[in-house]
């Protein structure tokens, strides 16, 4: 991992990430997509609803991109503003070296800081990595969804890990925008 720099993700980084993601979209059913999105989509995601909230981080080594981790939205109500969702994606040969849970640490510590209570992954079963990266951080299992997808002709269930990331205040805070807390 020396070497590797973990960053804020911008548009420039979207052909990259696609890249990476288009695999896991098309070889495996780790995401439910079942058309990889391209560079443009990638970017729009990226950039959110353009407030400033949801953070993706990328991690490059010699100028490559070969992994990245996001935050979203976890639910559109607004009640709900307070939790976000995760995810982490490597390229093959970044894969086992550490990468994963080091971007993690670092989009977790970000979303913290913003004000964010609590983060949600959902993991596609079976998922053996995912799952032990997910608790090695704190997460824990939270929800199963039972055969919800279907994906590679089999029919796939989630599970969905959270972790707490901040005490709950009654009143919340509003939450921070990601450049202020950078």
């Amino acid at each position: 991992m020396a070497g590797t720099l973990i960053r804020l993700a911008g548009a420039g980084d979207a052909a990259a990430i696609a890249a990476i993601y288009a695999p896991y979209v098309t070889d495996t059913p780790v995401s439910f997509e079942e058309a990889a999105p391209n560079a443009a989509e990638m970017a729009a995601r990226i950039a959110g609803d353009g407030r400033g909230l949801h953070p993706w981080l990328v991690a490059e080594e010699d100028g490559r991109v070969i992994g990245y981790a996001s935050s979203s939205p976890f639910r559109s109500r607004p009640a709900y503003r307070w939790t976000v969702e995760t995810g982490v994606y490597l390229a093959p040969d970044a894969q086992g070296r550490g990468l994963g849970r080091a971007l993690m640490e670092q989009l977790l510590d970000l979303l913290t800081r913003q004000g964010f209570t609590s983060a949600v992954a959902g993991i596609t079963l079976p998922n053996p990595a995912s799952v032990a990266l997910h608790e090695k951080l704190g997460f824990s299992p939270c929800a199963n969804y039972r055969d919800t997808g279907f994906k590679l002709g089999e029919w796939r269930s989630v599970q969905a890990f959270a972790r707490d990331l901040a005490p709950r205040l009654t009143p919340p805070r509003e939450l921070r925008l990601f450049s202020d807390c950078a």
